[in-house]
């Protein structure tokens, strides 16, 4: 692997404004390693020709003086952005060939920053996963091996391309998207970090939708410092989404000091769930004094309606997912699939979307058309809105008590073998997003920092989640964790 590889986003950024590295040179070790990840399965899309048309204008820009942050910054997508003219069908065969006519307003603003695609990233099919393991490109792998195996391990889902690229060194950040812990789950189980903003802070126009009121882009990259610069060339405010907010966006990297003297974090007492492993218990513990010793106060909260978390997010998003998903029938765009004679419109419909779409797929549409039928809706889908009404109170009671962040574990477990609950029963695989689904349902931002290994030495993280809009805030806590644990663990090369 070049050196170049191993850079950082803000290490990068300084070398090619110093001129002692160009963009181009940058982008070629990017696409170098990626060639040589096959193995990864990470990158489903090669974009090199457009990479090097970036990079040159990229160091053009530099020549000029005046270059954003992210200008000559190899990135990966993950491929539930539409990207123009580039292969982008959501890890799903009912998009088999889709090739956007528009770019997402994510992707257009990274571009116009100067940052480079290098390639499109594997992730589960329509963001429907927690292993990586739905997607028709087969499941991504982690680059992280357990100490003395050589199993294959989850990289965590949805977004399990992009944490597997950014852990292996194939780009020096890639995009996310995070519905109920998707962009959180996969960095703590491949060692970095990611963050899932406020939801409005970044556009959703141009993302294929799974659950449209907790949808949202973030960053995923190697440091808090990589994800602050990343986060804020893709926040912004877009007319194109009514959900966008039209606020100005900070300078995120100017908050990052590590002080946090005269701060209170909260560590709730719900999240301290049965069965949880001594472990993640220890991590926890280790990352309170961490935040103690960098000057903050550590106060026991109450988030009460915790426990309901996760039965209300599988019956939103699944019935948001059905009424989105319904736009694929096989009419406009994507597959279709050979009809026999006599068969109708109605016959193509069910014939397109019972071999486009995937087994965790169909079982998620499903639910949520049961859950929004007549008959059932009070019971299910107006019942699970009002539980994620509580659960956001609970928050806004927790920071109307002077409370600046709140500190969690990220993840119940590090990453478990691919296919280790592929056969058994799916609630199983939704526990790994016990953590996390609050913050999506708040609305809230959150941040997964690497903090230590496990005793297989594998990569655990931990969940900083802020007050609304204050994703800087929030970062410096994250911050001084990356600060006090000095993480710097990176996988055995064997691919």
């Amino acid at each position: 692997m070049s050196d170049l590889t191993r850079l950082t986003i803000a290490e990068a950024r300084d070398l090619l404004r110093a001129r002692k590295i160009s963009a181009a040179e940058l982008v070629e070790a990017s696409l170098a390693a990626i060639e040589a990840a096959a193995p990864l399965n990470a990158a489903v899309e090669i974009t090199a020709e457009q990479a090097r048309e970036a990079a040159r204008r990229a160091d053009a820009r530099l020549a000029e003086g005046d270059a954003p942050d992210m200008c000559g910054i190899p990135i990966g997508v993950k491929d539930l952005f539409c990207t123009e003219g580039v292969r982008s069908q959501a890890a799903s065969r009912i998009l088999e060939g889709f090739r956007p006519p528009y770019e997402s307003t994510v992707t257009a603003q990274l571009r116009d920053a100067g940052a480079a695609m290098t390639c499109k990233l594997n992730m589960d099919e329509f963001a429907m996963g927690s292993s990586n393991e739905t997607s028709c490109y087969g499941p991504a792998v982690n680059p992280w091996r357990a100490r003395g195996s050589d199993a294959r391990l989850t990289p965590g889902g949805s977004s399990g391309g992009s944490a597997a690229a950014v852990a292996a060194g194939l780009c020096l950040g890639a995009t996310g998207t995070d519905t109920g812990g998707s962009i959180r789950q996969p960095a703590a189980f491949a060692g970095i970090v990611g963050v899932k903003p406020t939801y409005g802070r970044c556009s959703r126009w141009g993302i294929m939708a799974f659950a449209s009121s907790l949808d949202q882009a973030g960053p995923m990259t190697r440091t808090v410092r990589d994800a602050a610069i990343m986060l804020r060339a893709m926040s912004g405010h877009d007319p194109r989404d009514s959900t966008s907010a039209d606020m100005p966006v900070p300078d995120f990297e100017a908050a990052l000091t590590g002080d946090l003297r005269g701060k209170r974090i909260g560590v709730p007492r719900e999240y301290r769930m049965e069965g949880m492993p001594p472990e993640i218990e220890a991590l926890w513990a280790r990352g309170a004094e961490m935040l103690r010793d960098a000057g903050a106060e550590l106060v026991d909260i109450s988030l009460p309606h915790t426990k309901y978390a996760l039965p209300a997010y599988y019956v939103i998003a699944p019935a948001e997912a059905s009424s989105n998903l319904a736009r694929y029938d096989g009419v406009r765009y994507g597959r279709r699939a050979k009809l026999a004679p006599g068969d109708g419109v109605t016959e193509m419909y069910e014939k397109t979307r019972a071999e486009g779409f995937g087994p965790e797929v169909r079982r998620r549409v499903m639910i949520g058309a049961y859950v929004l039928s007549a008959g059932y809706y009070d019971a299910y889908y107006l019942r699970a809105q009002k539980v994620r009404t509580l659960i956001k109170r609970d928050f806004e009671q927790v920071f109307e008590q002077g409370v600046d962040a709140i500190l969690t574990p990220t993840t119940p477990s590090p990453a478990f073998e691919l296919g280790a609950m592929a056969e058994q029963d799916p609630v199983k695989m939704y526990l790994n997003d016990v953590f996390t689904v609050t913050v999506n349902l708040a609305g809230l931002p959150g941040v997964s920092v690497p903090a230590g290994l496990s005793a297989e030495g594998l990569p655990l993280g931990l969940q900083v989640i802020g007050r609304p809009w204050e994703e800087g805030p929030m970062m410096n806590v994250a911050y001084a964790i990356e600060r006090a644990a000095g993480f710097d663990a990176r996988p055995e090369r064997w691919w």
